[in-house]
């Protein structure tokens, strides 16, 4: 039995062709939702500052066509999820927890990773790769230029 741990939203074409994105908003802006209940009653819900750009980013990911999900950094994930986060085989993550490269814990017989450090993992292999390729570019110039 496997159980999801990310729900996908998507808009339909229809809300995507009605719903306009945010306007660029000034220093001292405030957004106020305004949620209708089913009975017609109104609720309005102040929204700080802090997060108005997680909303601006939600908003246009989805205008865009894409599905979103939404985690919180504690959220514990499979190995499957992290292998997925990380763009490598389930194995390699398993192996990656064995060494000490991404901390987790066990419940019942089954591993579990928080987002946050499957993310720092991501980060330090992304960097790796980076400075790899940016070494690689520069041997292929040095080859290039003095045959080296």
């Amino acid at each position: 039995m496997t159980t999801q741990i990310v729900r996908f939203a998507g808009l339909s074409e229809q809300d995507r062709r009605t719903t306009a994105p945010l306007p660029k908003l000034g220093h001292g802006d405030r957004v106020e939702l305004r949620v209708r209940r089913e009975g017609g009653q109104n609720q309005t819900f102040f929204l700080p500052p802090s997060a108005l750009a997680a909303v601006e980013t939600l908003l246009a990911h989805l205008l865009s066509g894409e599905r979103v999900a939404m985690l919180t950094e504690d959220q514990e994930v499979s190995p499957n999820d992290a292998a997925s986060v990380l763009g490598i085989s389930r194995p390699l993550v398993v192996h990656r927890m064995d060494i000490g490269d991404l901390p987790f814990r066990y419940v019942g017989k089954h591993r579990r990773a928080k987002l946050k450090d499957v993310l720092a993992l991501k980060l330090r292999i992304d960097t790796q790769r980076a400075a790899m390729e940016a070494l690689a570019d520069d041997a292929e110039d040095l080859n290039r230029r003095h045959g080296v």
